[in-house]
């Protein structure tokens, strides 16, 4: 009976999770659209013409940014793939845009010839820009910008995203579709990134193979919360919309595709959004529900290295039990209870390996107050516990 009462609690406590996942999708927004052209002086004055999209009432340019919206906007910017456009993309455009995400193009490197390095350095900068463009009066993103950003990409500017967060840390988070080698390396440039980390491949990618590719990006990553998922039967064009360039390339190369694009695009959509929405806006339900749907789905295979919404501790000894960190999520106090008076150092990083705080603590029950972090996922180290390093992973809720 016991048995039986606790299947029915886990069982309601999942159904009112999903239910306030929904809940929190209920609402989509139009797309509106600007075209602003950045200029990069450190960088002899280089020119990043870049196509902006964000959350509107009504779809069309220049249209006013949605009154709807409670709060503001993370920010996203996307890398094209080799000889791709910016309108191969509309599947993920219109999949963020439509949920609360602003996403920004560069529109450069398109040519036969591209430069890898200045494209990941495009990527960063618009990221900086568009965060700008938050504090102009006569823009319409004007104080609709978060804090928190992403850099995305495909193909070859999935590489460049790589090259991005290795050229600015303040990046918040990276998602990469099929990425593929560049140069400089994109595999080498995932070794300098400590960022949560969400690597899409194709399981029938002949392009950019996943085990010369996005296996190794993945491996590299220094990220305390990284996932990777390899769609079965997907391809590496299937990623984004119909491309005649990418179909071309893909079309001298097997294993062919083994799903449909619309299946693609649903299963990138499945993971896309809830994880954004847990890393970017630190959304729990969501974080669970990705964690739930990636356990029991037979369309993918996945690899990770935590869990969404979870305390991961490392494995303790019985010299060290006793210790608890709580609330998980927490909001503007962390509570950390040690089981000895033996002094300890009680350090927090943010998601991008930035120290924002550090005490030490001589047993019993230590709190600190986080009211004036950002909210996001939290990494702890507890040091000097009998020579026992503790860590763990905490999300901030705002």
């Amino acid at each position: 009976m016991t048995k039986v009462y606790g299947l029915i609690r886990s069982t309601l406590v999942v159904f009112f999770c999903v239910l306030q996942v929904f809940a929190s999708r209920a609402q989509t927004y139009q797309v509106g659209h600007i075209t602003a052209t950045f200029t990069d002086a450190d960088r002899s004055n280089r020119s990043v013409p870049t196509e902006i999209y964000y959350p509107a009432d009504m779809a069309g340019d220049n249209v006013p940014f949605s009154t709807a919206l409670t709060g503001n906007a993370p920010s996203i910017s996307f890398g094209h793939g080799f000889v791709m456009t910016q309108d191969a993309y509309a599947n993920i455009r219109n999949a963020v845009v439509s949920k609360g995400y602003i996403i920004a193009f560069p529109t450069t490197e398109g040519s036969f010839s591209p430069s890898h390095a200045e494209f990941g350095k495009d990527l960063a900068f618009v990221l900086r820009k568009v965060k700008e463009l938050g504090t102009l009066s006569s823009s319409v993103l004007y104080n609709r910008v978060h804090t928190a950003t992403c850099v995305m990409g495909h193909s070859m500017g999935g590489g460049a995203a790589f090259l991005a967060m290795s050229s600015d840390t303040s990046i918040t988070a990276i998602v990469t579709f099929a990425a593929a080698e560049t140069t400089p390396s994109a595999i080498g440039a995932a070794a300098t990134v400590a960022a949560p980390a969400l690597v899409y491949a194709g399981e029938n990618d002949c392009v950019t193979p996943p085990a010369t590719n996005q296996q190794l990006m993945y491996a590299a990553l220094v990220s305390a919360c990284k996932h990777y998922i390899s769609i079965k039967g997907g391809s590496h064009c299937q990623m984004a919309g119909t491309s005649i360039t990418c179909s071309f390339g893909e079309s001298t190369c097997t294993p062919a595709p083994g799903i449909t694009r619309a299946a693609q695009h649903t299963k990138i959509d499945q993971y896309l959004i809830p994880w954004l929405n847990y890393t970017l806006k630190g959304n729990c339900a969501e974080g669970t529900s990705f964690e739930t749907m990636l356990a029991t789905d037979a369309d993918v295979t996945s690899t990770k290295n935590c869990t969404l919404c979870s305390t991961a501790a490392l494995p303790q000894s019985s010299g060290s039990s006793g210790i608890g960190v709580y609330p998980n999520p927490a909001g503007s106090t962390i509570t950390f209870r040690l089981p000895t008076s033996q002094p300890a150092i009680i350090t927090l990083y943010s998601s991008i390996g930035s120290k924002v705080y550090e005490t030490t603590a001589t047993g019993g029950t230590t709190i600190i107050n986080t009211a004036g972090l950002p909210g996001g996922m939290y990494s702890y180290y507890i040091n000097g516990l009998q020579a026992i390093a503790i860590r763990g992973t905490i999300l901030v809720q705002r």
